[in-house]
């Protein structure tokens, strides 16, 4: 079974698995850690995560591998902070995923295309009028000049990137200063940008929507997929469509049913021994950038941030990713029709545009044959010996990765916290040492 998981991981060396940095979580939910095998299943990729803690890479580093419904493997190194007598890491740590955040959300947008609610190809403007006079930027990089777009906003569009939003990590010049100026920044960094960040930032997300609105667009909708704040922009639309906030719809249609116990928008304080630092590189240094214990994630978000704000264990991601590979169901419980999965894990991408992947400093590769379904991208065809075609995956700004392969109904997540993602070489090294592991 080793060799038949080990050979789809290929993906991680070519997919796009991307990210961004970002009410309250019901009453804290406090869970003990669970106990986990000592035997290593995976010699290579352990021999490979204890090299980087040795060398000083990270303080820290888990993944959670796993295929059909047999227990996960959770090869872990390390601790969750370079300070003396830290915890170390393990399968229940807390993990700032960043965009790891966006598959989640599309999930929730896809319940409610399953129950009617919510159509695949529905105006954005059915919910938020705002967007009915959308407007394209002519020289999106220099100037707000601006002509009237000739095609509203879908639903589709904002699963897929393609809405013609953009991001604060990308947009430039008068663009960039006008989102910063209506606190378009969904997105927790640390104390100190939050302190800016959050005086001018909107405070619902109903008001973030309607914000989002007046921001002039940096392609035709449909035209072009462009890394931006569309799945944030999908979490105002779930909570309107459902008629619940938003953080309550996931928490009771995802979190809840598939007993993801350690998933947070903001990390309670009983739970705070347990959330690793977040570090940042300087060259060679590497240095505390949201310490736990100060850590931005301990006090609510301006709002519930669909693109990017949850704080989550290797364990509760494994669970999302084993629903998906399930087809909708884990331990019996069903949250999605099996064709409600396929279609969210299909190549969404309106007709003409193609994904060429980003940047790897948002947690992604550029890669061929590749899709973009709802929230994540997805392989277009077969990798000889390795990702099946249809095999679906995204990542975090903090060097965070996630995917699964429907096909062979193998899943994959590995966690680790630090700027920026491509530092070190992650998700190469982790294929070689799969392999590795596949050959013995």
């Amino acid at each position: 079974m080793r060799l038949k998981l080990v050979s789809a991981v290929i993906l991680m060396s070519g997919s796009a698995f991307a990210a961004h940095a970002w009410q309250v979580q019901p009453a804290p939910r406090m869970t003990a850690p669970i106990a986990v095998r000592e035997t290593p299943a995976y010699p290579a990729v352990q021999a490979l995560f204890d090299g980087y803690v040795r060398d000083g890479k990270m303080p820290g580093i888990v993944a959670a591998i796993g295929q059909g419904d047999a227990p996960p493997a959770f090869p872990q190194a390390g601790a969750i902070s370079t300070d003396p007598g830290a915890a170390k890491a393990g399968p229940d740590t807390l993990w700032r995923v960043y965009s790891m955040t966006k598959p989640i959300t599309a999930m929730a947008a896809m319940i409610l295309i399953e129950e009617g609610k919510l159509r695949l190809d529905q105006s954005v403007s059915d919910f938020y009028p705002g967007f009915k006079a959308m407007k394209v930027l002519s020289s999106p990089d220099t100037s707000l000049d601006s002509v009237p777009a000739k095609t509203p906003i879908t639903v589709r569009m904002l699963l897929t990137h393609t809405a013609g939003l953009s991001y604060s990590i990308s947009a430039k010049g008068p663009l960039l200063k006008e989102s910063e100026r209506l606190g378009i920044l969904p997105a927790a960094v640390n104390a100190a940008v939050e302190a800016q960040a959050r005086a001018a930032r909107p405070k619902s997300l109903q008001e973030f929507a309607g914000r989002v609105a007046t921001l002039p667009l940096i392609a035709e909708p449909g035209t072009k997929w462009s890394y931006s704040i569309g799945l944030d922009v999908m979490a105002a639309v779930v909570e309107k469509a459902s008629g619940v906030p938003f953080e309550r719809f996931v928490q009771t249609r995802l979190f809840d049913p598939l007993k993801m116990r350690s998933s947070y928008w903001t990390v309670p304080a009983s739970e705070v021994g347990r959330l690793a630092d977040n570090y940042a590189f300087a060259g060679a240094n590497m240095f505390p950038f949201d310490p736990a214990k100060t850590s931005v994630y301990l006090q609510p978000p301006s709002f519930p941030y669909g693109g990017a704000g949850l704080v989550m264990s290797a364990r509760d991601y494994d669970r999302f990713l084993h629903m998906l590979a399930n087809e909708g169901t884990l331990d019996g419980v069903r949250v999605m029709k099996p064709a409600t999965v396929r279609l969210a894990m299909s190549n969404l991408l309106p007709t003409g545009v193609v994904f060429g992947g980003v940047d790897g400093n948002t947690g992604g590769q550029s890669a061929g044959a590749m899709g973009y379904g709802a929230g994540g991208s997805v392989y277009l065809r077969d990798v000889p010996g390795g990702a099946s075609k249809g095999t679906y995956g995204w990542g975090g700004a903090a060097g965070t990765i996630a995917w699964v392969d429907p096909v062979r109904k193998i899943r994959g997540t590995v966690m680790v916290n630090y700027f920026p993602a491509d530092k070190w070489p992650l998700r190469a090294d982790v294929v070689k040492a799969l392999y590795a592991d596949g050959r013995r």
